[in-house]
């Protein structure tokens, strides 16, 4: 009976030990009397039992690695506290397995070492910008360097960027200034384009006020222009029938007639403005008005009659 408890024992042992089930994107390192023999991929595997071991189990997925804070200084001599994370993936079981006694501690070393290389290149003002450039230097150098380790380096990421205190209030006191700056330029900026608006609105104004009144006074001009034509367009024209007139039969003692009346008259207007009757001296002057008006009429016809017969003498 212990005999058969002993064998059952033994088999089950064999069994656990020949028999391996590997998990879904996990990697077995298997050794053979101490010696790297082979990985195992997921499924069933089979062991020799006592000969061959399991000496490594590896996990293929990504795994998330925090880097541990640390005082960086940047170019311009200040120190910057710098807080990320790192992400990798095994690719090769064996090399992770032989490649390095702890292959997180030293990619974790690594990225601190290559983070304060590159951190020291740059300013300070530079380090807030250029945080992918950061990143991506140190996904480089890690790259290179874990290939022994049997590792890649998917990406690095900076989580935290904290200066002194100092620093902060500095920095805050140049953002404040900075905003003011431009809140002052925009207010400046507004008042001149509102200025220029008020000048070129002043300006329009008066060329239109100006072309107004200039073509309120060409109109005027060329309406008093127009008047006068007409007026002595009239006058010459009344002028020409009393001349053509006076050389009709009669003509002459209308004249006379005419004249008489006006001068008639005239003495009563100014009779009727004065409280004295005005009355002529001598009735004589009435006759010799008329006669000299008639001779002035008489010699204005006689040189119209004049002028045809030297332009056809001519």
């Amino acid at each position: 009976m212990e005999i058969a408890i002993l064998l059952v024992v033994i088999a089950v042992v064999f069994v656990a030990r020949t028999f391996k089930i590997v998990p879904q994107q996990h990697a077995w390192v298997v050794e053979r009397l101490g010696k790297y023999d082979r990985t195992l991929t997921p499924g069933l595997k089979f062991v020799i039992p006592f000969i061959e071991r399991v000496a490594y189990r590896h996990s293929l997925k990504e795994v998330p690695l925090d880097v541990p804070s640390q005082i960086c200084i940047t170019r311009d001599n200040t120190q910057l506290q710098v807080d990320g994370i790192l992400f990798f993936q095994i690719t090769d079981p064996m090399r992770a397995s032989y490649g390095s006694s702890n292959y997180m501690v030293a990619i974790t070393q690594l990225a601190q070492t290559t983070l304060r290389s590159v951190i020291g290149k740059m300013e300070l003002d530079k380090t807030f910008e250029e945080r992918d450039l950061i990143n991506a230097a140190v996904v480089t150098a890690l790259d290179e360097a874990a290939l022994n380790w049997g590792v890649k380096v998917l990406r690095y990421e900076i989580k935290d960027l904290t200066p002194p205190a100092e620093i902060l209030r500095a920095m805050q006191q140049q953002i404040t200034a900075e905003r003011e700056k431009r809140a002052l330029i925009a207010a400046s900026e507004g008042k001149r384009q509102e200025q220029i608006n008020l000048a070129e609105g002043e300006r329009a104004a008066h060329i239109a006020r100006s072309e107004g009144e200039k073509q309120a006074e060409i109109n005027m001009a060329q309406g008093e222009a127009s008047a006068i034509t007409a007026v002595a367009d009239a006058t010459a024209d009344a002028i020409t029938k009393i001349a053509a007139a006076i050389h009709q039969p009669g003509g002459e003692q209308a004249v006379q007639l005419k004249v008489a009346e006006r001068a008639i008259e005239a003495y009563s207007q100014l009779a009727q403005k004065n409280n004295t009757m005005i009355v002529p001296g001598n009735m004589a002057e009435v006759s010799g008005l008329i006669g000299t008006a008639m001779t002035l009429i008489k010699g204005s016809g006689a040189a119209s009659s004049a002028t045809p017969t030297q332009t056809q003498t001519r």
